[in-house]
């Protein structure tokens, strides 16, 4: 049986799709950013599978369980189904050890895309990454994701910085505004055979 391979639309979720306040781990705390459901709706629209690939470094320092990470994240999908978007989830529980990542799922390794590529039938060489974050980038392209966009209003101050990132935009509405744009040109000037 052949399998029919999708691209993803990979975002990471503090700072994304929500306001970064440290540690998020309960509904109350979580607020959403302006204009973060419509842009998943016009990610999906366009035909990408939406995965949320997140760095959880609270579980492992003991801030708050993987029972109230879920918790969380559920409601977060409800929410999303709601607005018929099917939203799937990838997260990394370990803490860095001394400022090392010892583990292969925790940004800026590519784990969590990996993982999500064989369970999603996920094409990642024709997928995109959102975030807000150099190491975001950096698991993209370990990842081979071709298509990597940095979000928060960030300046880009070295060489290495700048081949990691496709473009920058200041909030996660304008990002994938400017995506669906041009995935729609793409397509208008496709050849037809």
């Amino acid at each position: 049986m052949v399998k029919i391979l999708k691209p993803a639309a990979f975002l990471d979720r503090d700072g994304v799709i929500n306001r970064d306040t440290g540690y998020v781990h309960r509904w109350e705390e979580f607020e959403l950013l302006p204009g973060a459901i419509e842009a998943l709706q016009l990610l999906s629209e366009s035909g990408y599978t939406i995965v949320v690939v997140t760095n959880q470094s609270g579980i492992g320092r003991g801030y708050y369980s993987v029972a109230e990470f879920h918790a969380l994240m559920r409601r977060l999908t409800d929410i999303c189904s709601e607005s018929g978007i099917s939203l799937h989830y990838y997260f990394c529980p370990h803490a860095p050890i001394d400022n090392r990542v010892v583990c292969s799922c925790r940004k800026p390794h590519p784990g969590m895309f990996i993982q999500a590529s064989y369970e999603l039938d996920i094409d990642l060489p024709n997928s995109i990454m959102i975030g807000d974050r150099l190491s975001d980038m950096e698991a993209a392209f370990a990842a081979t994701v071709p298509r990597r966009f940095l979000i928060g209003g960030q300046s880009l101050s070295n060489n290495s910085a700048i081949n990691l990132v496709t473009a920058c935009f200041d909030t996660l509405n304008e990002c994938v505004k400017a995506i669906a744009t041009y995935d729609l040109e793409i397509c208008k000037n496709a050849r037809r055979y």
